[in-house]
């Protein structure tokens, strides 16, 4: 509790993005968008969640009713919402005709080739919710926090600055690889005045960058974990918007993502068939058996058992767990995979998993309660890499007694702590890290945690570690509201108006 001469001001914020949890969900974007605005909400601030109201969020959710007395900043766009939540998180969905009739994937068709219409979908998505943020909107309501989140809501701090909304402006960057990129032509048709075109606005290489807006005009930066914000400002994964993030360096902070203790509890976890905390362990093995059984592998108590949540894209590393599954399969392993992505992966994973039946599991989609379950039953969880901005599912496997075996980057360095003598003596150790991203370090990094895995008595200190860690939001929803207030201060100091 603070003194009373040093109140807390209760923040109006709006935290905008392009997916959230139970809403829609393509990736860590939507556990922090479902979990991080709870947090604030909890800690007694007025938020509110903005999204898109996608075809699937509109065909599950029928309880959704229009916003009335909602002003639309382009004819024919309804603002929805439902009823808050137990946290006081009120959440709005912004339908926007045509859009709300497709169904599957918010970003791209089952061939990964992006929606012809993402420019104008979320260009219209941006404008509304600057609109909702400077109370412009017919409701009796408006932001002093606008909270942005990845390329989808790049283009809200812009239409912020242009309308003169008075939010002071954070834009969280989740993953530099994807700029929201559009052919050049494309600022006209979103109405954007004429000099953004240029490299210090939204012009990047020719191309209009949606990420640009966010980067370029939020009056704070964040991104997910400190060693990304220290990774992104160098040429290797600046994506070669490095420059611009050295430039604005003083307003750029990393903040390690958090999880939500009440969807993440294995003592307390709906999905699971058993469960179990770090002083009782039998239940996990029950939930080993039970995934075994799930997914037709041979039920060997002493196998270890991989776990692999994840994109099959060249990102995660995909390509070095393929290349270590030999070795595991010699050494009587098994691996469970659960995940969609690049067609050519899947396939081969298919075709793996067809002539070890008994060994290597794969399912091809994307399901919330097998991937609980696989973090329980899993005793090894993988996640090699070869870029993380911060990944949760680390997290995930430290409270689930899973150690994660994972490549030295981005939030997998600062939330994993490597096995050796040390880190066991004084009780650190809660996986196993490697690097660089190679074949060889990564079969190292398997050995290593096979050899350990064959101590049972050291395999569990390594087990009491992880799920000692305290990976809720609280800390980081601290973070945010001292960043919030920096950036506000800073503003002000600065006394500058937005032209």
């Amino acid at each position: 509790m603070m003194p009373d001469d040093h109140p807390v001001r209760r923040h109006r914020i709006l935290f905008v993005a392009s997916e959230a949890v139970p809403w829609i969900k393509t990736g860590g974007l939507a556990d922090v968008a479902g979990s991080l605005p709870r947090a604030l909400a909890a800690a007694g601030h007025d938020v509110r969640l903005l999204i898109p109201a996608y075809g699937d969020v509109l065909a599950q959710y029928a309880e959704l009713t229009a916003v009335p007395g909602f002003r639309p900043p382009v004819a024919g766009i309804r603002l929805l919402t439902t009823r808050p939540d137990s946290s006081g998180l009120r959440s709005w969905f912004v339908d926007l005709p045509g859009v709300g009739d497709r169904r599957g994937n918010p970003y791209h068709d089952e061939h990964i080739n992006d929606w012809p219409d993402n420019a104008y979908r979320f260009g219209v998505f941006a404008r509304a919710a600057a609109a909702l943020a400077g109370g412009r909107a017919g409701l009796d309501w408006q932001a002093d926090i606008l909270h942005c989140n990845d390329w989808q809501t790049g283009l809200v701090p812009v239409h912020a600055m242009l309308e003169r909304v008075p939010a002071t402006t954070i834009f969280t960057i989740h993953n530099l690889q994807y700029r929201g990129l559009f052919a050049a032509e494309t600022r006209a048709r979103l109405d954007l005045p004429a000099w953004l075109w240029h490299r210090d606005a939204l012009e990047f290489h020719g191309q209009l960058s949606f990420i640009k807006g966010g980067l370029a005009f939020a009056d704070a930066l964040t991104t997910v974990s400190p060693t990304y914000a220290r990774e992104i400002c160098t040429p290797h994964a600046g994506h070669g918007l490095d420059g611009l993030l050295r430039a604005r360096g003083e307003c750029l902070s990393g903040v390690l993502n958090g999880l939500d203790p009440d969807v993440w509890n294995p003592a307390d976890d709906p999905y699971l068939p058993a469960c179990f905390d770090a002083e009782d362990l039998r239940g996990k093995r029950r939930c080993k058996k039970a995934l075994q059984h799930e997914l037709g592998l041979a039920q060997r108590a002493e196998a270890p058992l991989c776990g692999v949540i994840s994109r099959l894209v060249a990102q995660k590393g995909i390509d070095l767990i393929l290349a270590g599954l030999p070795r595991l399969l010699e050494r009587g392993g098994q691996l469970a995979l659960l995940g969609r992505g690049d067609p050519a992966i899947e396939a081969r994973l298919r075709a793996i998993a067809a002539e070890h039946p008994a060994a290597v599991a794969v399912r091809l989609e994307f399901d919330e309660g097998l991937a609980h379950r696989i973090e329980a039953g899993a005793d090894l969880f993988l996640m090699p890499s070869r870029f993380e901005p911060c990944g949760l599912n680390q997290m995930y496997s430290q409270r689930y007694g899973t150690p994660p075996l994972v490549h030295r980057c981005g939030g997998l360095a600062d939330s994993v702590v490597d096995t050796d003598t040390d880190t066991l003596e004084d009780q650190r150790a809660t996986g196993f890290v490697f690097e660089p991203a190679t074949e060889a370090a990564f079969i190292e990094a398997l050995e290593r945690a096979l050899a350990y895995f064959a101590q049972p008595d050291v395999w569990r200190r390594i087990q009491r570690a992880g799920m000692a860690r305290d990976f809720s939001w609280r800390a980081s929803a601290s973070r945010y509201l001292e960043i919030y207030a920096q950036a506000a201060r800073s503003r002000g100091i600065e006394g500058m108006p937005r032209d």
